[in-house]
């Protein structure tokens, strides 16, 4: 039996059990913000596969393993909301309109020799970044590592705030909660980062 409660001073309902809930409308900016995040994620991900190899430093194994995992997850996540609501993964095609480092489409993170590996979400790293990071090892990957996924870090946090500042985005419950955990959980791994690197000689 599924049951809709009335409004103040009126009875409930009892509605047919064909009946299915509806999504609640989501903007253009709410599915760019997802697909774009995607993107963002595949990069730090990609950062940090790379540390298995080049650096023995147990802190910098830690940071690495929490960000990768729990962005793996939140992929996952996205991609489904997106899905749920009928809505590509992928963006469509890149807006050449744009020029800022708002302008970066896809979902997959850039690799060396993309065609578009330099139009990139905020924070993202470029193709010179990435290819630094490939070739160092020890101290030098850990320097440019906490770094880098710094820079990277604050990115997602400007997304976040272009989210919120977009008149009636981010409205949808799901998205919402998840946004506000991204600020909160990447300042907190901002932090943890900034301690690492003072440590630093």
């Amino acid at each position: 039996m599924i049951v809709q409660p009335g409004a103040p001073g009126q009875p409930t309902k009892v509605l047919p059990a064909s009946t299915r809930a509806l999504l609640p409308p989501v903007t253009p900016k709410d599915v760019e913000f997802m697909q774009g995040m995607i993107m963002h994620h595949g990069q730090a991900v990609e950062m940090s596969d790379l540390i298995a190899e080049r650096t023995s430093n147990k802190s910098i194994h830690l940071v690495g393993e929490r960000i990768s995992k729990s962005q793996v997850d939140e992929m996952a996540f996205m991609k489904r909301w997106l899905e749920a609501r009928g809505e590509p993964v992928e963006m469509a095609m890149m807006n050449e309109s744009r020029t800022d480092t708002h302008g970066a489409h896809g979902t997959q993170p850039p690799k060396s020799g993309t065609k578009n590996s330099e139009h990139l979400m905020p924070g993202m790293l470029t193709k010179g970044q990435m290819d630094a990071l490939r070739k160092s090892k020890g101290a030098e990957f850990d320097n440019l590592f906490l770094k880098g996924m710094i820079q990277h870090h604050n990115g997602a946090l400007v997304m976040v705030k272009d989210l919120f500042d977009t008149p009636g985005a981010g409205q949808d419950a799901e998205l919402f909660s998840f946004a506000s955990d991204v600020n909160s959980g990447q300042r907190a791994e901002i932090r943890t980062m900034q301690t690492l690197l003072a440590r630093k000689p």
